[in-house]
């Protein structure tokens, strides 16, 4: 028990800086660190960080952490990725209905990008509520569509001149 608190900060550290897809890569890279655990006390300390599986835009899954964007953003900070690629996002397009945005992904990928949007705290996205393949987001009272438009671009790679007119 006494490096339970030591693996599990690894186990955060490995998560927040690497894209972990299964329980069987995360037991291999805290091998490399002197760790040897069981499958079930892996299960254990992913529940207990309530840790979950978001689709990436290769078809596969990653774990995140609750109130996480460290991983994109080091990833984008560092260029190893390029948001117009869809990187978790799925994004297929974006219309309005007064100030909710009516945001289309691939199927399975509209509660991870809502959960971002949400995590975000950003004043200008009051929520969301995801679907499998579409998210509303209520937007600020008062928010012009470009100002809205800016905003979601922060979460999707928002092509301007294909989103529909106002």
């Amino acid at each position: 028990m006494k490096n339970r608190k030591k693996r599990v900060d690894d186990i955060v550290d490995l998560i927040k800086n690497h894209c972990i897809s299964s329980q069987e890569e995360l037991s291999r890279r805290l091998e490399e660190r002197g760790y040897h655990v069981t499958q079930a006390t892996l299960s254990r300390d992913l529940k207990m960080l309530h840790t979950t599986k978001v689709p990436t835009d290769r078809g596969t899954y990653m774990y995140v952490l609750p109130d996480s964007n460290s991983l994109k953003d080091k990833l984008l900070a560092a260029g190893q990725i390029d948001m117009n690629a869809n990187y978790q996002s799925g994004f297929i397009s974006l219309t309005f209905s007064g100030n909710i945005a009516v945001i289309k992904t691939r199927n399975g990928y509209a509660p991870g990008l809502a959960y971002d949007m949400d995590i975000s705290n950003h004043p200008d996205i009051l929520g969301t509520i995801p679907g499998s393949n579409t998210i509303f987001a209520v937007m600020r009272e008062g928010i012009s569509r470009e100002q809205a438009i800016e905003v979601l671009s922060q979460f999707v790679p928002i092509n301007k001149k294909y989103v529909p007119p106002f």
